[in-house]
């Protein structure tokens, strides 16, 4: 596997870590999602070496980058963003936005058209956002009450405190039963070096509360998604977009990408991975890069 430097850099009051590595003309950064980090981009980035000058970074909260303050949106993380980008002067930047990281991506292409080239959203939440609601003395989902504040999304019984568990008590474990269940739903899996090793990064995290509000909140679309009317500013999005979506994804329905695709219209391309969950680049890996490295 081929080298890529593991540093950091102080932006504001945040220390963010990055791998930085490839030897080809295009400028590449990986946005990670919600559960996970850098660390998941290895392959990859491996495979694009070539082809690419590649950033993958640890969002505020993730992995081995700070978490000094909290936020409520993910445009919080998109400006952390803006400043990595600004102190490395990248220009002609592809961006590609993984599950969570999808809508920090959408966010930089909006407020940064002159710098970001090319968004390729992989698996991404939606232009509405991801509601939360709350359960049931069975753990159902009541699909007419909202998660509405922190403290609730905290205390969620079934999507959160055991999540929260799991990292107070490192418990490397549950998270594989999660991710088996959710993600690698298709019957693929990294192999046990490398699945241990992301596990390890995951429970790294310490905003997933955070996290969770920002996705309740997210939402760019003309339309009101239970929290709020959205900003609109999907319509601001100019530069080409390829979507990727797997076809048994439990995380994130095919009703966000088409959203994402018909509200973007003739300025994007959707591609739907069959036999292909939530991780893409472990149920399909060789489509994924071919289509990355599309020009």
């Amino acid at each position: 596997m081929n080298e890529f430097e593991f540093k950091k850099m102080h932006i504001k009051n945040e220390v963010l870590a990055y791998r930085e590595g490839g030897v080809g003309d295009r400028n590449l950064l990986l946005i990670h999602g919600n559960m996970s980090s850098s660390a998941h981009f290895d392959h990859l980035m491996d495979a694009l070496y070539d082809d690419f000058k590649i950033y993958a970074v640890d969002l505020r909260g993730f992995g081995h980058s700070s978490y000094h303050d909290r936020f409520d949106s993910l445009k919080d993380l998109s400006e952390d963003l803006e400043y990595f980008i600004d102190k490395l002067r990248l220009k002609d930047l592809e961006v590609l936005g993984w599950s969570t990281g999808g809508g920090i991506a959408m966010y930089l292409a909006i407020d940064n058209p002159e710098v970001v080239k090319r968004l390729i959203l992989l698996e991404s939440v939606g232009i509405t956002g991801y509601p939360m609601f709350k359960k049931d003395a069975q753990g159902q989902a009541i699909l007419t009450e909202l998660l509405t504040t922190k403290e609730e999304i905290e205390n969620d019984p079934i999507q959160v405190a055991p999540v929260l568990n799991a990292i107070k008590n490192k418990d490397a474990e549950f998270y594989k039963m999660l991710w088996n269940a959710a993600i690698y739903n298709v019957g693929n899996q990294p192999t046990p070096e490398d699945y241990d090793r992301y596990v390890e990064e995951m429970l790294l995290q310490r905003n997933l509360v955070d996290i969770d509000y920002s996705l309740t909140r997210f939402n760019l679309s003309h339309t009101d998604n239970g929290y709020g009317m959205g900003t609109g500013e999907i319509d601001k999005i100019k530069c080409p977009v390829l979507i990727i979506q797997g076809e048994d994804d439990y995380v994130v329905p095919m009703a966000m990408a088409t959203g994402i695709h018909e509200a973007l219209k003739d300025n994007s391309r959707l591609e739907i991975l069959k036999k292909s969950g939530h991780n893409p680049m472990v149920d399909q890996f060789d489509t994924v890069v071919k289509l990355i490295k599309e020009k």
